[in-house]
């Protein structure tokens, strides 16, 4: 089963991606913030899906973190920041998607689902 870690720091919409991915056939590890999902990097993961803007790690930092301990990694932001989702590329590992918030259960679970066949 594809392994998803999830770093979002609002606990209703964690809550409601990990569900949803769960039910789309993923095991989702959800974490509250960019230290939390930092501590599980070493474990084997398909996809990283994180919130750019967090409490202390942000997104973008969990994200090259990841990349540098697994290349190849697919990664995945989703963020409310539409300026900052702008600029991320230049911060953020190649190959990265962003998706701006909001955005609908059904369509973060399409946009993984085609980095996943990817």
């Amino acid at each position: 089963m594809p392994r998803i870690l999830l770093a979002e720091d609002d606990d209703s919409l964690r809550g409601f991606l990990a569900r949803a991915l769960e039910r789309a056939g993923y095991e989702v590890t959800a974490c509250a913030d960019g230290e939390e999902a930092a501590a599980v990097l070493d474990e084997a993961w398909d996809l990283l899906l994180t919130d750019i803007v967090m409490p202390g790690m942000d997104g973008i930092e969990v994200a090259r973190l990841a990349a540098q301990r697994h290349p190849g990694l697919k990664i995945m932001f989703i963020t409310g920041f539409a300026a900052v989702a702008l600029s991320a590329g230049g911060r953020a590992p190649a190959g990265a998607k962003v998706l701006s918030k909001p955005v609908h259960l059904r369509e973060i679970v399409a946009e993984v689902e085609r980095m996943m066949a990817a």
